[in-house]
């Protein structure tokens, strides 16, 4: 049975939600069309993905791919650690709140050390004083030791961490001999906000492995593992292939990233999705009893909604998420939300007010 086509309301709860944009699906049925081609990722796809990044960054950076943005921050961190290691996060990082222990299963222990961040406009957010007081917590045997610290761009919480805010957290990680990593699910949003070169927001501010994110960016599926660093690559095809994570069908996951990476569509479709979510803001400021709890950075918009309006909003069909707002609504923005999906759940919020 066919699935039935329902009313097509764009929806705020995830970037996830959004299909796949033009210039993905182009090369996406160009690599189908391209009849038999090696399997796991030995074909041309792969390859021409991998040297497009690599121009991107202006390095002779490794690349791998993935289903999604769980295993390719697991397996970055568990190519830094050995199970007796530590890897130090905010206390609303993915790897903490969203991944079911992913990266201390496939680390086979890796202990993960929650710092607390401010709130205001660098809420979210790694420092430098809180990184380096979880290195010299402890020096005894019985410590996990730290070996990582791992940055989230943007941040759960819709933060940006600036190019000097990562090289001054670099700077720290690295004086006491830690690697860094950086889970990048929304780091085309980051790069856009910041109008900076991706380099700059990475090798070139320390960072050693980037997760790039694809999935919410447009892609239909995948992530990309960037190695800026070779050395630290070494045997990670095996880890891909252990847990489950290696497409036989590679091109399927790799050719789409041509589409975003060709004529800088990842760009404009992060602009896109910021911009959104700065019309979602300047909509609910003019919304008596709706509080937006701080100006959009990228492409999410954290507000405080009167007593029931949530529920009342939820009854009507829309989706959004609370519990990762501290309190309040997050409602995100995609690639493809349109101006008159923001402006008619606008109208819905004022009137479930």
């Amino acid at each position: 049975m066919m699935p039935r086509v329902t009313e097509n309301r764009q929806q705020f709860a995830s970037d996830n939600l959004a299909g796949m944009c033009p210039e993905s699906a182009y090369w996406f049925n160009l690599a189908n069309a391209s009849g038999h081609v090696p399997a796991y990722g030995d074909d041309e796809w792969t390859e021409s993905v991998c040297q497009a990044m690599r121009e991107l960054f202006h390095a002779d950076c490794d690349v791998y791919f993935v289903f999604n943005g769980t295993a390719a921050n697991s397996l970055a961190l568990a190519s830094l650690c050995q199970s007796y290691h530590s890897v130090i996060c905010s206390h609303v990082a993915h790897v903490e709140t969203d991944e079911c222990g992913g990266p201390e299963f496939f680390s086979n222990g890796s202990k993960l050390l929650v710092a607390e961040t401010a709130d205001g406009e660098d809420a979210g957010k790694l420092t430098p004083e809180a990184v380096e007081a979880l290195i010299l917590k402890r020096k005894d045997i019985h410590y996990p030791k730290p070996k990582v610290v791992t940055l989230t761009q943007t941040t759960e919480l819709g933060t940006v961490y600036t190019v000097e805010q990562v090289r001054a957290i670099t700077d720290a990680a690295k004086a006491h001999g830690l690697r860094v990593h950086m889970d990048g699910a929304r780091f085309a949003n980051a790069v856009a906000a910041l109008g900076c070169d991706p380099a700059d927001l990475t090798w070139r501010a320390g960072v050693d492995v980037l997760c790039f994110g694809g999935t919410k960016n447009g892609l239909p599926v995948g992530e990309a593992v960037v190695f800026f660093d070779r050395k630290l690559s070494e045997d990670f095809a095996y880890r891909v292939k252990q847990a489950g994570q290696l497409a036989s069908k590679m091109r399927f996951i790799s050719a789409p990233w041509l589409g975003l990476l060709e004529d800088d569509t990842w760009l404009a479709n992060a602009r896109h999705a910021n911009a959104m979510a700065r019309r979602l803001y300047e909509r609910l400021q003019a919304i008596p009893g709706v509080e937006a709890l701080r100006a959009p950075e990228a492409n999410a918009v954290f507000a405080s909604l009167p007593p029931g309006t949530a529920q009342r909003l939820r009854e009507q069909g829309w989706s959004f998420y609370e519990f990762i707002a501290g309190g309040g609504c997050r409602f995100m923005c995609a690639w493809d939300t349109r101006p008159e999906s923001i402006d008619a759940f606008a109208v819905a919020i004022a009137a479930a007010v």
